[in-house]
């Protein structure tokens, strides 16, 4: 049996007219499909926390899927719908287009159609647009000599980077402060992520970038060098321990890239995040990361995956 017209009449300030009919369309957007549990399976939130999370109402997100096809839950049995992290990101985006004044549809358009569509983290986003690249747990030691090394080279060969780095605690950040103002001077633009109380004012380098206490950022260890002479990227999740841990057995889910266009994704996406989260302070990274770098070429491929079995060795060969 076909199913009546779809009716909302609704004064709720994020839906785009007071009263309306239309007929059940299919979804459409980036969340067009409907996905399955086994296609996304970290989803966990349901629309009620959705809704909270947002403060979106319940009903606007149904008629907001019905409509645009956005946000598109999973279907666990007997249909509940469960979203993602990355759904709360999608939500927030619209809502931030909306108070710059473009119309509902508008704010659809370019927030699901965009490439650049908002991700919670720099691991998510890298995770989802770059798939071959290969996640492997690191202790905290690994992970902090390999981040050094990587600093160490950009500061030694790249020319103007523009530099992004979480460091989940304003004290860890504070503890390399000193040598983040000197990477800062041969930079274009440098931005660092953590649990500041406020940003650091417009002009100051490197800018400070509070992050919200249920962001996942805050569970991400992150660092991007995006130069046209070197590029290069690492981001780990931090994994959740059951129990107190030695701060040096603190594990990360970790991936890392060389390739010139999976740091570009990684620097838009923390240039987007620190607009989110420090509107205004940017400044022109948008226009530092225009334009779109060439493929990662075979050297660049095997390089990468003769690190990563020298790098797995060497975490399984560490005591402990």
């Amino acid at each position: 049996m076909a199913r009546p017209p779809l009716r909302a009449i609704s004064c709720d300030p994020h839906c785009s007219v007071e009263v309306e009919h239309w007929a059940e369309q299919p979804s459409r957007g980036r969340g067009a499909e409907e996905r399955s549990i086994n296609e996304q399976g970290e989803a966990g939130l349901s629309i009620g926390e959705l809704s909270r999370r947002t403060g979106v109402p319940s009903a606007t997100l149904r008629t907001w899927e019905a409509r645009y096809g956005a946000p598109a839950p999973l279907r666990r049995e007997g249909r509940h719908r469960r979203y993602a992290e990355r759904d709360v990101a999608l939500v927030e985006e619209i809502l931030r287009r909306r108070d710059a004044g473009l119309g509902l549809a508008a704010a659809f358009r370019l927030t699901t159609n965009s490439e650049d569509a908002p991700e919670p983290s720099v691991f998510a986003g890298l995770r989802r647009r770059h798939p071959g690249l290969r996640p492997q747990v690191l202790r905290k030691p690994t992970l902090l000599a390999l981040t050094r090394a990587m600093e160490d080279e950009c500061c030694a060969r790249a020319q103007q980077p523009v530099l992004f780095a979480s460091f989940q605690r304003e004290r860890f950040y504070r503890a390399s402060a000193a040598r983040w103002q000197e990477l800062a001077r041969t930079a274009r633009a440098v931005v660092v992520f953590a649990d500041f109380a406020r940003p650091s004012a417009r002009g100051v380098v490197p800018l400070e970038v509070p992050v919200p206490a249920d962001a996942p950022m805050r569970r991400e260890w992150a660092l991007v060098c995006d130069a046209p002479d070197h590029p290069a990227a690492l981001t780990g999740w931090e994994v959740p321990a059951e129990g107190g841990i030695a701060d040096s057995q603190r594990r990360f889910e970790t991936v890392w890239t060389i390739d010139p266009a999976a740091v570009r994704d990684a620097s838009r996406i923390a240039a987007r995040l620190a607009d989110r989260y420090a509107p205004g302070q940017a400044g022109e990274l948008e226009q530092h990361l225009a334009g779109s770098p060439g493929p990662a070429s075979r050297d660049v491929v095997r390089a990468e995956g003769l690190f990563d079995r020298m790098l797995g060795y060497l975490e399984s060969a560490r005591p402990g």
